[in-house]
């Protein structure tokens, strides 16, 4: 199962970074400040009524008996001399209960602040929440003053101011430090983004001069500027570039002599090797007429100066594939055809050996000497280590990115493909086997049946079958392209 992850690009990471210590930072300095402003509101308002109120309780006058509508009138005067602004006053004494208001009683006047108020001459304040509503309720009991000392007479002040006008005030702010939180983060996205780019700046440049190193462009270097940390990155980068570009050079140099030795060798052993086969014809010719010990040795020579020859054959071939000098001579053809004119050749047309399903119709341009060698080494390879019998078998493939195709199996009956063996079954040279110093073939000719394919635009892939036995598949166009990527017509 494929999963899909979200890619975010780092710069969409820096920006989203900046702007949330952008919004942190505003959050919490809002934050502190709308506290440190509400405190200090609420505090101004609180001391001055509480002050206002104190001073006003001290100019009671108590007279016994208590007169209800007289105290009524002074709790109004009090009321009307509110600061900041005018107050609901109560006034309790024993069981007599007297307001400035319509209800002699309050029911924001809580149990504690009347206890509270009892232990401490001076008066007390509490801030209390009645239905979503903030109240300030302060009371001052009035005393006796004899000399230096003061008695409580037992008459309590209560006055009571609503605290809403003060409450909107302090929404009012928080609204506005919310609403203007939004264009400073629209302004705060511009630093960040001038900000995002200097960092970035450098990281595209590696980018890019990374991805010219991997097509192979290895004189690119990186401008350094700064001396931060990405300078010294750039400066990794540019060192690393410069061994990387001098070993490549060098590596280059090495395969270049190996290929030139290598096809310079070849070219020089095949004229004497022409006159050894020569010789070696003549030998078999007259080898019955030899002692045994003389004819063995004959025959011998004459097999190996023929398998040297072959190898002698394929390593010119395979030096021309790494020249690039190797030419494709395109024809229409019969598929099927030209396979059986194959096996015919090497006279592999018993069935017992070689099984054939080859259906007529299918032709392709291809160049019949190549797809003859093609053919030739994978069956003979099948033949030598996998097998009889051996399957041949042609069809159509659906097209691959438009281009229609064919498709030649081979399978031989042997036990299969180590699959360790597998990744390097077309590596020249390859040995399976450590120990096993000689073959039959030259060990190239799997790398030049690679070759061939990838000459005519195709794949070849080796794999196990179900059943047991190594199977080897070409696929082929049916219209080979040309040299500049144009399919031939």
């Amino acid at each position: 199962m494929i999963r899909w992850r979200a890619r975010i690009g780092l710069r969409s990471r820096l920006v989203l970074a900046f702007l949330l210590v952008a919004a942190v930072s505003a959050g919490t300095t809002a934050a502190l400040t709308y506290r440190e402003a509400r405190n200090a509101i609420l505090e101004q308002v609180q001391n001055t009524a509480v002050s206002s109120f104190r001073e006003q309780a001290a100019t009671v006058g108590t007279t016994l008996p208590m007169d209800g509508a007289a105290l009524q009138e002074v709790l109004r005067d009090i009321a009307r001399k509110g600061k900041p602004r005018t107050w609901v006053v109560f006034a309790e004494y024993g069981s007599m209960r007297v307001s400035s208001g319509t209800s002699p009683v309050s029911t924001v006047i809580t149990p504690e602040l009347r206890r509270a108020a009892l232990a401490s001459p001076r008066g007390v304040f509490q801030r209390v929440d009645k239905d979503g509503t903030p109240w300030l309720t302060m009371a001052v009991p009035t005393v006796f003053k004899t000399g230096l000392s003061a008695r409580p007479t037992g008459l309590v002040l209560y006055a009571v101011m609503p605290l809403a006008t003060e409450e909107d005030d302090i929404r009012a702010m928080l609204t506005a430090a919310r609403d203007g939180a939004l264009p400073a983060l629209l302004v705060a996205l511009v630093p960040a983004l001038l900000a995002a780019r200097s960092v970035l700046r450098p990281v595209r440049d590696l980018r890019t001069a990374a991805q010219r190193i991997g097509r192979g462009e290895l004189d690119t270097r990186i401008p350094v500027k700064g001396s931060d940390e990405l300078a010294d990155l750039a400066y990794t980068f540019n060192d690393t570039a410069l061994q990387l570009e001098r070993s490549v050079t060098e590596l280059r140099r090495a395969e270049v002599r190996a290929r030139r030795f290598a096809s310079d060798v070849s070219h020089e052993l095949r004229t004497p090797l022409a006159g050894m086969l020569a010789v070696t014809d003549v030998l078999d010719e007259d080898a019955e007429r030899l002692a045994p010990d003389t004819a063995a040795a004959v025959r011998l020579i004459s097999a190996e100066t023929g398998k040297l020859a072959v190898l002698v054959e394929d390593l010119i071939e395979i030096s021309r594939f790494d020249a690039k000098a190797a030419e494709l001579n395109a024809d229409e053809v019969d598929v099927a055809e030209t396979i059986r004119r194959t096996l015919a050749t090497r006279r592999w047309t018993d069935p017992a050996q070689v099984a054939c399903e080859l259906p007529p119709g299918i032709r392709a341009r291809l160049d019949p000497r190549r797809f003859d060698v093609v053919v030739a080494n994978l069956v003979g390879n099948a033949l030598r280590h996998g097998g009889a019998p051996v399957r041949i078998r042609l069809r159509d493939e659906p097209p691959d990115g438009g281009r229609a195709r064919f498709a030649v199996e081979v399978a031989d009956s042997g036990p299969g493909i180590a699959p360790d063996v597998l990744p390097h079954i077309f590596d020249r040279f390859y040995k399976a086997d450590a120990a096993r110093t000689r073959s039959a073939g030259s060990g190239l000719g799997l790398a030049i049946v690679r070759e061939n394919v990838r000459l005519h635009g195709g794949t070849v892939r080796a794999a196990n079958g179900p059943h047991g036995g190594a199977v080897l598949t070409v696929r082929m166009p049916l219209a080979t392209p040309r040299p500049d990527g144009e399919a031939a017509p």
